[in-house]
């Protein structure tokens, strides 16, 4: 076995011995593909209030200008869906932000992986990443191979669906590269028909301005008026699309104790959410990724659900 081959087999067992679902590999080169997909959707402003989506435009499309000297991107996925989830009659919360941030979570994993590598190849340069820089995520995953960018523009995959993070170790070792699958949506309709705001305006292409999760989490104004009635009781993020994603069905409750929501949130009732004070957000969403609207930013989704 080459040093290549041997390296490349080292990392694949560390991924899947510290939890990850999946690991794919490919070459740290310019995104050419997406360059023009991201200029026009900036352009159009597909974005609305997330600005910083503006900012670092070539480091978002070459990973050599995020880590000098890279050679390799490694994607990694990891699980999130619950083996339960809320109350029927609740205003609801985005499944990946039932427990613990998943940025600390996952960040302290990546952390070990990148000491694994120093301890088993060397002096080996690169950065760890978890939806926390400019790095296309999906299209590193998808170039790797872990599935394909589906109509709703999440990554999907036919062994576990699409209810994972996705994060990269962008690293100056040369490594085996995977090859990209190919499409499964097929004819499918059900994310684009699903979808209560039409923010999949065509089919692989989100207006970001117009997701619910946008509105209620980074939308800092008031939500426009012009959506009461469309948010069907999402009062944090949104799972609509990947809900009715027949690829969903076969997701498998994840087995991260951090990932377990507060006892609470899983009986909470509308009107106990109508109620909700300080005290009790701060108990529920102690190390949340919920804390990211804040407590004025929650109520003010309720109020608008509400009304």
């Amino acid at each position: 076995m080459t040093r290549l081959e041997k390296n490349t087999e080292f990392i694949k067992a560390e991924a899947k011995r510290l939890g990850f679902l999946s690991c794919g590999i490919s070459k740290a080169e310019f995104l050419e593909e997406e360059a023009p997909r991201l200029e026009q959707w900036l352009k159009e402003n597909r974005h609305g209030e997330m600005r910083y989506m503006e900012n670092h435009f070539d480091k978002r499309l070459d990973p050599t200008k995020l880590v000098e000297g890279a050679k390799s991107v490694v994607s990694l996925l990891y699980n999130y869906y619950p083996s339960a989830t809320q109350n029927l009659e609740s205003y609801n919360i985005s499944k990946y932000a039932y427990g613990r941030d998943y940025h600390f979570v996952i960040k302290d994993k990546l952390k070990e992986f990148m000491q694994c590598i120093h301890d088993e190849i060397g002096e080996v340069g690169g950065r760890v990443f978890v939806d926390s820089a400019p790095v296309l995520d999906k299209a590193w995953a998808a170039k790797s191979g872990l599935g394909w960018i589906g109509k709703n523009t999440n990554l999907l995959s036919k062994k576990t669906g699409s209810f994972f993070f996705i994060a990269e170790l962008i690293i100056d070792l040369e490594l085996e590269c995977d090859t990209p699958v190919t499409d499964h949506c097929g004819t499918c309709t059900a994310c684009i028909d699903a979808c209560p705001t039409d923010a999949i305006y065509e089919p692989y292409k989100v207006d970001g301005s117009k997701c619910i999760s946008y509105y209620t989490i980074e939308l800092k104004n008031e939500i426009p008026k012009s959506e009461q009635g469309k948010f069907e009781d999402w009062m944090f993020g949104c799972d609509i699309c990947q809900d009715v994603c027949p690829w969903n069905r076969f997701s498998k409750p994840h087995n991260e104790p951090l990932f377990n929501p507060h006892p609470d949130l899983l009986h909470m009732t509308k009107s106990d959410w109508e109620e909700l004070t300080k005290e009790t957000f701060g108990q529920i969403f102690k190390k949340s990724a919920v804390k990211r609207t804040k407590f004025s930013g929650l109520k003010r989704n309720i109020d608008f659900l509400k009304n």
